[in-house]
């Protein structure tokens, strides 16, 4: 079992200079450029997350919740990434700053779901998930291993901030909808009612 914390990747990636592609090659891990903050965001293949001593923290956790309810392991577990998806958009759509939000979000989003699949595939005597769509995924919005998961961090990082600007955009409708309307404005619909 590793012993290297995710964080310690990600910290090192940080430190690792404007090199970023060679950071990738050599490291396992991937990034997205957050142009709106000016900083990278870095996050693990599925592959390398599996290196970690988190990963083995987080599916042994995942994996006690699914053996513990009476559900098929499955169908819990396609429930629990639907409803933690829904939470993390939920509370993007809320956030203050969208891109602020992604980059402190993404990561952990990524590896919780990549833990989930692996856990059930313990708890199930399957192999580890390595590409395809789980079934847990059947009904889930993202290709997760695609790319080796930069295509899930990629889409998911959109919908993040399209979240928050559709919030925005509700929001400004709402505002407009509640515009108290003029004395001249209610004489002019009322002359309109008048007239059918």
């Amino acid at each position: 079992m590793s012993t290297t914390a995710l964080a310690d990747l990600l910290a090192g990636a940080d430190a690792a200079g404007h090199d970023h592609a060679a950071t990738e090659k050599n490291s396992g891990l991937q990034h997205i450029h957050n142009h709106a903050t000016g900083s990278i965001v870095w996050f693990p293949t599925w592959k390398k997350f599996r290196e970690t001593s988190d990963w083995r923290e987080e599916v042994d956790a995942f994996a006690e919740d699914l053996t513990s309810g009476s559900q098929l392991v499955e169908k819990a577990a396609a429930r629990s990434v639907a409803g933690e998806l829904e939470s993390l958009l939920g509370r993007a759509a809320a956030a203050s700053d969208a891109n602020v939000f992604v980059q402190q979000n993404l990561t952990r989003h990524l590896t919780r779901t990549w833990a989930v699949a692996d856990a059930v595939a313990e708890v199930t005597g399957k192999a580890l998930p390595s590409g395809g769509t789980p079934s847990i995924f059947a009904d889930y919005p993202y290709d997760v291993y695609a790319q080796d998961g930069g295509a899930f961090a990629t889409a998911l990082w959109n919908d993040i901030i399209d979240a928050r600007r559709n919030q925005a955009i509700a929001e400004e409708a709402a505002r407009k909808a509640l515009k108290p309307v003029s004395r001249k404005g209610l004489k002019n619909a009322a002359r309109k009612a008048g007239r059918r």
